[in-house]
């Protein structure tokens, strides 16, 4: 497969052109591939108005994952802005309210994105979690919930892998939703790599109508490569407006950088990458079976990725993560009831028996009991957008019962908010903020 942006750059570069554009930097600089780093000059086309080499790298990745498919420099953030963009002018076009029904679970750029948008959201919240960070959906749930709605949402939006490594039934929810005539929007941000199965489990292969990737995730790209990919069964209006839409959201200036590391990946995708990740993802089985015999716990059903439930194996997250991290690994995620460490084919058979053999050097200790707090839906006292747009102060977390959230601050990872914007903080919200560790929060004024 081609690499027409890559080819291009590479290309201008070795003409050594008098740079009188942008960057400032003129392709030469402190880190050493400024010289690969351009703008919008001719020839380069432009991300948001594609027709060029732009356009032909985007619909090499549509053969690739078989879809529609659009480029993002800015992660999936981008991308779901866009999603809930196209979903409100979908919703528009059919004379709705632009309502989302939304997995608790969801990102806070979900958040942000529904205040800017003033969009309403229908929470749709798991029975007896045992972590904020999980929605366990199914489709029998889904369809109760839309059933019994007073008012259809526009949108169904899940996640989908978690931060946790579970994967929900997306067929059988998509199946739903088109029951309903109600879309469904996947966050696949850290399941790029599910097209790349030997039988893909990708949300678009299994019935969305808008899901995004981040590429840089479990791809070899640059951070920040991420993917916008439109369904079959989505909505004229959201082929025809979804460049638009992610121009709304995405800045004027592009990473060619970025753009470069996404243009490449196609060419690793269509090659060897297919064998690679079939055979690596073998071995994370077995690896994953060697731990459960030697007692560890395990939680999630993605290939790629390995969520120890660490207080079963007597410890906490964060204190497993430091222990690997003084025998210098380093895992995505930890908080007191999870470790999350994601891999890739490029980890490696060595990276992978030097994961194993660490864990295997940390004895067992008797499994500690605590359980984290029990999830609460809070009060919701004004909407996403007032309390966002509203002037706001940070307050400690124990004089924040009683006041409203203002803006969600929580950290990524996970980026996953106990309390969204809008909701009143009581005692239960308070508790699962000092269990996590937070010690401040930003309310309304």
């Amino acid at each position: 497969m081609n690499t027409p942006i890559c080819d291009f750059v590479r290309g201008y570069a070795a003409g050594e052109p008098l740079r009188l554009h942008m960057p400032g930097h003129k392709g030469k600089g402190l880190l050493g591939m400024e010289a690969w780093d351009i703008t919008e000059v001719r020839g380069a086309d432009s991300l948001y108005e594609a027709d060029g080499i732009i356009r032909e790298s985007e619909e090499n990745a549509s053969r690739l994952f078989g879809c529609e498919t659009l480029y993002s420099t800015e992660g999936s953030s981008q991308c779901i802005r866009a999603m809930l963009y196209l979903a409100a002018l979908h919703a528009r076009q059919q004379g709705r309210r632009p309502l989302i029904a939304a997995g608790r679970n969801a990102h806070k750029t979900f958040v942000s994105a529904a205040a800017l948008l003033d969009l309403d959201v229908l929470w749709l919240c798991p029975a007896r979690p045992d972590s904020y960070l999980l929605c366990p959906l199914d489709a029998e749930q889904l369809d109760d919930v839309l059933s019994r709605a007073s008012e259809k949402p526009a949108a169904v939006y899940v996640t989908s892998p978690d931060y946790l490594g579970n994967c929900l039934d997306v067929a059988a929810l998509a199946a739903v939703c088109r029951r309903h005539d109600v879309l469904l929007l996947v966050d696949n941000a850290h399941g790029a790599y599910l097209k790349f199965l030997p039988r893909s489990r990708h949300p678009v292969d299994l019935g969305a109508d808008l899901c995004c990737d981040s590429a840089h995730k479990t791809l070899p790209a640059l951070t920040g490569g991420a993917y916008l990919h439109l369904g079959s069964h989505a909505p004229a209006i959201c082929r025809e407006q979804a460049r638009q839409a992610l121009a709304l959201f995405g800045s004027t200036s592009p990473s060619y950088l970025i753009l470069q590391s996404l243009d490449a990946v196609n060419g690793y995708l269509a090659g060897a990458y297919r064998q690679r990740l079939r055979e690596f993802a073998e071995q994370m089985e077995a690896l994953k079976c060697r731990l459960r015999d030697h007692g560890y716990v395990l939680r999630g059903d993605e290939p790629l990725k390995l969520t120890l439930a660490a207080k079963a194996y007597g410890y906490g997250g964060t204190e497993l993560a430091g222990i690997l991290r003084n025998r210098g690994i380093e895992c995505e995620f930890a908080d007191p009831d999870f470790l999350v460490a994601m891999a890739t084919p490029e980890t490696g058979d060595d990276g992978l028996r030097r994961l194993e053999t660490a864990l295997l050097e940390i004895a067992k200790k008797t499994a500690i009991p605590d359980a984290p707090p029990a999830f609460h839906l809070p009060e919701r006292v004004m909407s996403m957008r007032e309390a966002a747009l509203s002037p706001c102060e940070t307050v400690p977390i124990s004089e924040s019962m009683g006041r409203v959230l203002a803006a969600t601050t929580v950290g990524c990872p996970p980026a996953v908010p106990i309390v969204v914007s809008g909701e009143r903080i009581d005692a239960e919200a308070a508790a699962c903020f000092r269990y996590y560790g937070l010690e401040t929060c930003t309310v309304v004024k």
